[in-house]
């Protein structure tokens, strides 16, 4: 089944379970049985790289822009962020501001956040929210969650001005997988055939679209959207990097690494990992195996044992970046244990990812800048970022 035969409505929560390997999808399931032991394990010697102006190069980033990141359709939101009918979220990371709504009838739409009458930003709330209709605060123009023009104070004001033709713009967008995708040029030719079934197989599995946002957080950060994304395509800085806080979980292995389509799936076996553990009766995979996406070009899913972590990596100029973070978690938290493991765990996952992997992006980009370096190597526990690299620059080349 492509991706567009998939439901836009968000589907009704499933029951809670224990996130067992028979739940996960086929594909999952035959990536975790390739581990092996952690002592057979061997990472690969390769000499990988790429020149420190992707990095630090205005001209690069502004191809990038036109090439890439208007040709892609690239994750705006979850799902889960408008989980009923007539919903609003602006969405600002992107540079051009967005609004998602979902209508009436439940369809996912993404506008651009722009009154037809001045162009001012009709919301500019951040939150997600509930209204029948949403009206711009300079001149009270109105509109319904489909985007129609519905109100005009003193229309008569403006003989030729048809309500019909100054909707919200809209952008070309598909809801699959747990995510709202858009192409952010209006003129580009819409293709989500990026979108892939495996994907959205993947993430269903994992129970992204009918979960919970139990926190969020936004992080404004000084690097190139790139070297934010690179933490999360290798293991070889995690117990270094990560010494004082989660190292000691992971193994200095290779992962089990696997392309959907544009995107890459690492799977990793937990520290001091054996196949034998896949097999015991009812146990929770998560404690288990990690899962590491990256959801092309821009976007990082975590799994954890209770949670999933969800970051999209928006590229604000050459050296910046805004990530929009999710905690994701099976349902609310019905109960005081319940609450304090996913507060405690939203505030780990702020030190991890905030002050240990964003704050060396920062310094990597600081030092790029430089002029220290002229390219950067990659080793055999990296072998994932050339994989990414190599599908950003077909883009770039077409």
């Amino acid at each position: 089944m492509d991706a567009a035969d998939q439901t836009r409505t968000k589907p009704t929560p499933a029951p809670r379970r224990i996130p067992t390997l028979d739940s996960l999808s086929a594909s999952q399931i035959a990536a975790i049985r390739s581990i092996p032991p952690h002592e057979e394990a061997r990472a690969p010697a390769i000499d990988a790289r790429r020149p420190v102006r992707i990095f630090v190069d205005p001209a690069h980033y502004a191809l990038e822009c036109r090439t890439l990141f208007n040709r892609v359709p690239v994750p705006v939101t979850l799902s889960t962020m408008l989980p009923e009918p007539k919903m609003f979220l602006a969405v600002d990371g992107y540079g051009p501001p967005l609004l998602v709504s979902r209508d009436a009838q439940g369809q996912a739409h993404v506008f651009l956040n722009a009154c037809r009458h001045k162009g001012s930003k009709v919301v500019e709330r951040c939150d997600a929210f509930k209204a029948g209709r949403i009206s711009c605060p300079y001149h009270a123009w109105t509109y319904a969650a489909d985007g129609a023009l519905i109100g005009i104070p003193r229309h008569e004001t403006f003989p030729t001005v048809d309500k019909a033709d100054h909707g919200l713009a809209e952008l070309a967008c598909l809801e699959a997988g747990g995510f709202i995708w858009a192409m952010l040029d209006r003129e580009a030719t819409p293709d989500f055939s990026g979108v892939t079934s495996e994907l959205v197989e993947d993430f269903t599995a994992l129970g992204l679209p009918t979960a919970h946002v139990f926190n969020r957080a936004t992080h404004n950060l000084d690097a190139n959207w790139k070297l934010v994304i690179e933490p999360f395509l290798e293991g070889y800085h995690v117990q270094r990097l990560h010494a004082a806080s989660i190292g000691d979980l992971f193994a200095d292995v290779p992962n089990a690494v696997d392309r959907l389509g544009p995107h890459i799936r690492q799977i990793s076996g937990k520290a001091n990992f054996e196949p034998a553990m896949l097999d015991l009766p009812d146990e929770n995979i998560h404690k288990t195996v990690t899962h590491a996406y990256l959801v092309f070009p821009n976007t990082i899913i975590v799994t954890s044992p209770y949670y999933i972590n969800v970051m999209i990596i928006m590229p604000n100029g050459v050296k910046r970046s805004t990530v929009e973070y999710f905690m994701l978690t099976p349902g609310p938290a019905d109960n005081p244990k319940a609450q304090d493991l996913y507060a405690k765990s939203f505030d780990l996952m702020q030190k991890v990812f905030g002050t240990e992997d964003f704050r060396a992006a920062c310094i990597s980009q600081t030092g790029l800048e430089s002029g220290a370096l002229t390219e950067v190597v990659y080793g055999g526990l990296e072998a994932q970022i050339p994989i990414f690299y190599e599908t950003v620059e077909r883009y770039l080349d077409a």
